[in-house]
């Protein structure tokens, strides 16, 4: 594979343009990658924990990834609509502190921008059902990343600078930006990709200062420093992040997913899924796909 991916802060799962029915109505709806919404025209609502969000036209709207959500439309709606995975290959994602639906006006600009995503890659929206639940399963986004490896330089480079204009409108001057460059920020940025590559593995702070040649104290500190969080805090919240994705997109029992994490035993599982989510997994999993 192409290690353009390296540093790369997004990767693109699907962009269209759609006018959507009294059909589009779906609840309890919780995806593992984030949602940017421009209404052209007509209207609806998105609804989360926060409460009721109004979809009107002139307005982008960001649904974050792992925030339960109901979207409806009651008669009519046109959007613009864009999913991708935020892939934090610099440790730290802009995005990762907004936890609800955003609502900002829309520009010129932003319109622009989406006619361009769209032309520079087409034929990359949803054609089979816009119900996610029909479609949210690991070979599809799979699919759609092998379909971004595939791009053009020219077009890579492009997508993420326009991936890169539209989520900056959900920032604002109290938005904290917890990296600080200096002369070890590249070893902070090789142990992220680490430890996302490595879930699995026992992951203790005296392991990963060794592998870079630092004191475990010093370590914690510039890991810290990079991300805003300690190593261990850090590595629990992927890991749950993680176990949040393949409850979504696979069929693999808590047992089978606590493994797959790195988690050797089902009860601290258990107990460190609901103190970052506030649910237990069941009743996570449940919320995600009610029972009819």
């Amino acid at each position: 594979m192409p290690n353009r991916f390296n540093q790369q802060r997004y990767s693109l799962l699907n962009v269209d343009y759609v006018e959507l029915s009294s059909n589009w109505q779906y609840a309890n709806i919780i995806s593992p990658y984030i949602r940017i919404y421009y209404i052209n025209g007509g209207s609806g609502y998105l609804s989360d924990a926060t409460g009721k969000v109004i979809l009107e036209e002139g307005y982008l709207y960001l649904i974050p990834s792992f925030t339960m959500i109901t979207m409806a439309c009651d008669t009519t709606l046109a959007q613009y609509y864009v999913q991708f995975f935020d892939d934090e290959g610099i440790g730290y994602s802009m995005l990762q502190d907004i936890k609800s639906i955003q609502k900002v006006p829309a520009s010129v600009l932003d319109h622009h921008l989406f006619n361009r995503l769209l032309k520079i890659n087409p034929d990359r929206g949803i054609r089979k059902s816009y119900d996610p639940k029909s479609y949210e399963y690991e070979a599809f986004y799979t699919d759609c990343k092998q379909l971004n490896y595939k791009q053009h330089p020219a077009v890579f480079h492009e997508t993420q600078g326009i991936l890169q204009q539209l989520s900056s409108r959900f920032l604002n001057k109290q938005t904290e930006s917890r990296i600080h460059y200096n002369h070890h920020s590249k070893k902070m940025v090789e142990t992220v990709n680490y430890i996302l590559d490595n879930l699995n593995l026992v992951l203790s702070v005296s392991h990963l200062a060794q592998r870079i040649n630092h004191d475990s104290d010093y370590f914690s500190r510039q890991f810290k420093q990079h991300t805003g969080m300690r190593p261990i805090n850090f590595i629990n919240q992927k890991r749950v992040e993680r176990a949040q994705y393949l409850m979504a997109t696979t069929a693999l029992n808590y047992s089978q997913i606590a493994t797959q994490i790195g988690f050797d035993n089902l009860s601290y599982f258990s107990k460190m899924f609901k103190r970052l989510t506030g649910l237990a997994p069941g009743t996570y999993k449940k919320q995600m796909y009610p029972p009819h």
